[in-house]
C-alpha cells in the first residue's frame, strides 16, 4: 500500500474511531439484562414511618424551590464546604488544589449554586415528618476550620424533633482527602419502633463544565457501578427519555456525577442493601441518589447511618482504593488494557523528572524505541517504493489506460524486486491502538490538568495559546510528505499536500500536552524514516555500482 493509501486509511481510521466516541459519549451504554426497578425514585419507596402517615419524598424541584438559610462554612487544607441550614444541603465545594478553568486567579468549584450551573448533595429521611432537604436545620457553628494538627473536623446539625424522633446530621471532613462523611444519628424517644430509610442524592444540570473543549469527546453524566453489572454511564437523554436499563437494587455499588477531571459519587459500604435512582427534575436539573434502610429503632434506641461523599477529582490510584471500580470513572474505552499501563509509565516518569511535558516526550521516545522494528519495516517498503517510483512512472507511461497490464506488469516489478505493497502499511497500523490509548491517556489525566511545561505553555491540558506547537506539527507532518513516495496521480499528490495544513487546523483546537506527543512522535519519525530510507538508498547504490 502506498503512502497515500496509508495516510488517508489513518485519518479514516481514525475518524471513525473519535465519532464512535463522541456516540458513546453522548448517550450510548451496553445494556447488560436489567433488574427490572421497582421504585425509580424515592417517592416509590415504601416509606416507613412514625404516624403511619404517607411518607415525604424528595421534592421534584430544581434551582428554583431551593430554600435558603444560615450558611456555615468548613475550611479544610483541601477543601472549602458551605453547607445551608436549609435542608443541610452542601451547596459550594471548593477545592483549593485546583485552579478555575477560565480564570486560573480563583479555586475550581465541583459544587455550586449559580445562575450559569448548579450542583449540590443533598440527603434526608423518608417518612411521615421525618426530616428531608426541606427541613430547616439549627446548629451553634458558623465557621470551622481543620485545627493544626487535627485529622478530622465535624459538623452536626440539628432537625426539630417530630413525633418522637429526633435526627441530627452530620459532616465529617478530612485532612488530605475529598472524601466527607454524611451522617444521620436517628434518636427514637416515642413509643413505638421505627424504620426510616435515608436517601442520599446529587443534584446538577446537565450544561458540561466551562472552559472544555467542544472538539474534544468528554463526558459529562451519570454513572452507576454494581457488581452485577459493572460500570455504566447513563446520559441525560437517556433519563429523559425513560430508557434507564441498570439494575436498582444490589447489595454494593456506588452513583455518582462525572465530568471532565472531576466526579462526585456516593459510596455506601458494600453488603448493605441500597435502592439507585435517576430521575429529571424541574429547571432542566437532574438527580441521582441510593436510599439504605436504618433499619428498626427500638424505642429509647438510636441508630447511626454514615455514607461516604467523594467530591473531588479523577485520581486514579487514589479511586481505586476508596471503592470497587470507581478508577473506572477514568474511562478510557475498549482500551484500557492499553491506556492504564500507558498512564502508570507516564506517572512514574513524572515522579523522575518532576515535569509532565518531559515525561510526555520520554514516553514518546519510549514507544518510539519500541515499535522501531516495526517502523523500519515501514520505513524499509516507503524507501523501496520512492526508489521504484521512475521505473513505476515509465510502466503507466508505457501501459497507458490498460489498467489490467499495468497492474499485471506493476506486480511483477514488485516480485522481482521483492517489494511487499503492504509493507508499509500493516506495521503502522499494529500501532495505531497504541497512539489512541495514548490519546485518551492524555486527554483524561486530571493529573495533567493546568500543569506546566515550559516556556509559553502554562497548561498541557489547554490548547497552545500562541499555536506554536501545532505550527510546528504542520511542519513536521509536510516535511515527511518530501520523504514519501510522490503519488504518480496530481489529485492525489495534492491531497498528500493538504493533509497536514488540515491536521494542523484541527490541532489548533487540541491540548497542548496532546500535540506534543505528535511533534515528538514526528520529529523522532523523520529521524528514523530518513536513517532508514538513507540505508537503503545507499546499499541501492552501492548493489548497481558492482
Amino acid at each position: 500500500m502506498d503512502t497515500k493509501r496509508l495516510m488517508l486509511f489513518i485519518v479514516f481510521a481514525m475518524s471513525v474511531y473519535f465519532l464512535m466516541a463522541e456516540w458513546h459519549i453522548e448517550g450510548a451504554q451496553v445494556r447488560p439484562p436489567s433488574v427490572q426497578p421497582t421504585a425509580a425514585n424515592p417517592a416509590a419507596v415504601p416509606a416507613p414511618s412514625v404516624s403511619q402517615a404517607p411518607s415525604a419524598t424528595p421534592p421534584a424541584g430544581g434551582a428554583e424551590k431551593l430554600q435558603h438559610g444560615e450558611v456555615v462554612r468548613v475550611e479544610t487544607d483541601l477543601l472549602v464546604a458551605e453547607i445551608d441550614t436549609a435542608g443541610a444541603d452542601l451547596r459550594s465545594l471548593e477545592l483549593l488544589a485546583h485552579q478555575d478553568a477560565v480564570d486560573n486567579t480563583k479555586h475550581f468549584m465541583l459544587l455550586q449554586v449559580g445562575p450559569e450551573r448548579m450542583e449540590i448533595a443533598q440527603s434526608g429521611l423518608i417518612g411521615g415528618g421525618l426530616p428531608n432537604h426541606f427541613t430547616r436545620y439549627s446548629t451553634t457553628d458558623s465557621n470551622l476550620k481543620l485545627a493544626p494538627g487535627a485529622d478530622s473536623v465535624v459538623l452536626r446539625l440539628t432537625a426539630p424533633a417530630v413525633n418522637g424522633v429526633q435526627a441530627t446530621k452530620t459532616y465529617t471532613f478530612h485532612r488530605g482527602s475529598y472524601v466527607i462523611d454524611v451522617g444521620y444519628q436517628v434518636e427514637n424517644l416515642g413509643a413505638a419502633p421505627i424504620a426510616p430509610d435515608a436517601y442520599f442524592q446529587l443534584v446538577r444540570d446537565s450544561v458540561p463544565p466551562v472552559g472544555d473543549s467542544k472538539m474534544l469527546p468528554t463526558y459529562t453524566g451519570m454513572a452507576v457501578y454494581t457488581d452485577q453489572a459493572k460500570f455504566q454511564k447513563i446520559a441525560f437523554s437517556d433519563v429523559d427519555k425513560g430508557k434507564i436499563a441498570y439494575p436498582t437494587k444490589s447489595n454494593d455499588g456506588w452513583i455518582a456525577f462525572l465530568q471532565h477531571y472531576f466526579l462526585s459519587a456516593w459510596l455506601p459500604a458494600d453488603g448493605a442493601p441500597r435502592e439507585f435512582y435517576t430521575r429529571r427534575l424541574s429547571s432542566g436539573t437532574y438527580a441521582a441518589g441510593v436510599i439504605l434502610s436504618m433499619g428498626n429503632i427500638e424505642p429509647q434506641q438510636s441508630r447511626m447511618l454514615t455514607v461516604p461523599l467523594y467530591a473531588g477529582p479523577q485520581e486514579q490510584d487514589k479511586l481505586a482504593r476508596l471503592a470497587p471500580g470507581l478508577d473506572l470513572t477514568v474511562d478510557y474505552g475498549w482500551l484500557t488494557v492499553i491506556a492504564k499501563p500507558l498512564f502508570w509509565f507516564l506517572q512514574w516518569l513524572h515522579q523522575w523528572v518532576k515535569n509532565w511535558g518531559l515525561a510526555i516526550i520520554i514516553l514518546t521516545m519510549a514507544i518510539k524505541a519500541v515499535f522501531y522494528p516495526l517502523s523500519a519495516t515501514s520505513y524499509r517498503s516507503m524507501a523501496r517504493m520512492r526508489v521504484m517510483a521512475p521505473r513505476i512512472q515509465r510502466l503507466k507511461e508505457q501501459y497507458g489506460d490498460d489498467r489490467t497490464r499495468l497492474n499485471q506488469a506493476m506486480m511483477e516489478l514488485y516480485k522481482k524486486e521483492q517489494i511487499n505493497p503492504l509493507g508499509g502499511c500493516l506495521p503502522v497500523v499494529v500501532q495505531i491502538p497504541v497512539f489512541i490509548a495514548l490519546y485518551w491517556v492524555l486527554l483524561a489525566s486530571v493529573e495533567l490538568r493546568q500543569a506546566p511545561f515550559m516556556l509559553w505553555i502554562h497548561d498541557l491540558s489547554a490548547q497552545d495559546p500562541y499555536y506554536v506547537l501545532p505550527v510546528l506539527m504542520g511542519a513536521t507532518m509536510i516535511f515527511q510528505t518530501y520523504l514519501n513516495p510522490v503519488p504518480p496521480d496530481p489529485v492525489q499528490a495534492k491531497v498528500m499536500k493538504i493533509m497536514p495544513i488540515a491536521f494542523s487546523i484541527m490541532f489548533f483546537f487540541f491540548p497542548a500536552g496532546l500535540v506534543l506527543y505528535w511533534v515528538v512522535n514526528n520529529v523522532l519519525s523523520i529521524a528514523q524514516q530518513w536513517y532508514v530510507m538513507r540505508s537503503v538508498e545507499e546499499a541501492k547504490t552501492a548493489a548497481h555500482g558492482k
